[in-house]
């Protein structure tokens, strides 16, 4: 019975170990439960705080729905609109809304629509729009090159937005509309208009109006009022056009995803584009600009273009700007069932002190 007992206390102390072992995990199951338990308490807390902090901000504000203008409400959007790339569509929009969401649009006309200001105008419309109370929140747009406002040595800086298009589809599209004109006013004149030459027969015959260097227009437009912009084929002005399409506008979209740019848009400055998406879907395209008797052009013609030093850095910086693009969109909004969504906000603010009485 001895060796027996001997024998039996190995098997004990194992048991003991393996009911320990147990007991440790049941306890730190129990412990995680409580941690999550916590935080969850923590989160619903701060979300509490925080909806008081903004009811009490809308009270004040008088309402969260249509914002009213108050005197800092100093907002400020540029868009330097590309030629032929659905700006005259998207700017329409902002004319549709900005009654109803109470701000000023205001189109910038430049003479003979030369995208690049003199110095003493640079500097009068850099004053205009940070000291303009009256136009605030404002809305500003033209066929303007970019304007950097930190040169001038201003505190406050607009938010530029934009929209590009592929190079050779623009280039087709502004050949067409300067020949036929569009939708938007029939009536008009255009500077063009009796030439019936395609584009194609354009590009067969070396024409000016056709030529590789018709396509260098969106790199200097976010390039800006450098001199190099302006040198057709830089890829100096490449560089600073990607540098500033990244670091100074809010936003740039492409024309052929229009849709996901303003439903973007909306999300991100609600108190400019409060309905826009609803107004672009539900207008069945009214507000889409279409340039008459516009030809497609052959493969043939579009290898011949393609050939082009120009169009190579001029497609660089598209596909570089489309990249950026889908990468914002990939993380605003979702796809489910054929359409997209924008997606909620996914942070909040937790531990606010001191606590509020």
């Amino acid at each position: 019975m001895g060796i027996l007992r001997i024998m039996m206390l190995p098997k004990i102390q194992l048991l003991a170990v393996l009911a320990f072992g147990v007991a440790m995990l049941l306890i730190e199951n129990q412990i995680q439960k409580l941690d999550e338990s916590r935080a969850k308490l923590e989160r619903t807390i701060a979300r509490h705080e925080v909806a008081e902090v903004e009811q009490r901000h809308s009270e004040y504000g008088g309402g969260r729905e249509v914002p009213p203008i108050v005197e800092n409400d100093d907002t400020v959007i540029i868009y330097n609109r590309v030629p032929k790339t659905a700006s005259t569509s998207f700017t329409n929009i902002a004319y549709d809304l900005c009654g109803k969401n109470r701000f000023h649009v205001l189109h910038i006309n430049t003479t003979k629509n030369n995208p690049v200001m003199s110095l003493q105008d640079q500097v009068r419309f850099v004053r205009n729009v940070t000291s303009w109370r009256e136009m605030k929140p404002g809305f500003y747009h033209g066929h303007v090159a970019y304007l950097d406002f930190s040169k001038h040595g201003v505190k406050g800086k607009p938010l530029y937005i934009n929209v590009v298009r592929d190079p050779i589809e623009r280039l087709v599209s502004y050949y067409y509309f300067l020949r036929f004109g569009d939708d938007y006013r029939p009536g008009l004149r255009r500077r063009k208009q009796g030439d019936k030459k395609t584009f194609d027969e354009c590009v067969s015959s070396g024409g000016s109006d056709c030529a590789p260097e018709k396509l260098w227009l969106q790199i200097p437009f976010f390039c800006g009022h450098y001199s190099e912009c302006w040198n057709v084929g830089s890829r100096w002005a490449l560089e600073q056009a990607k540098y500033n399409l990244v670091n100074e506008y809010l936003l740039v979209g492409v024309t052929e995803e229009l849709e996901d740019f303003i439903m973007i848009l909306e999300a991100a400055l609600p108190r400019f584009f409060k309905g826009a998406t609803d107004l672009y879907r539900t207008g069945k395209k009214s507000h889409l600009r279409k340039t008459t008797e516009k030809k497609p052009p052959t493969k043939e013609t579009i290898a011949k273009l393609q050939q082009s030093n120009i169009w190579k850095i001029e497609n660089e910086f598209y596909e570089f700007a489309l990249e950026q693009f889908q990468f914002v969109r990939a993380h605003a909004v979702r796809e489910k069932d054929g359409e997209l969504f924008v997606l909620a906000q996914s942070f909040f603010y937790e531990k606010i002190y001191p606590k509020v009485n």
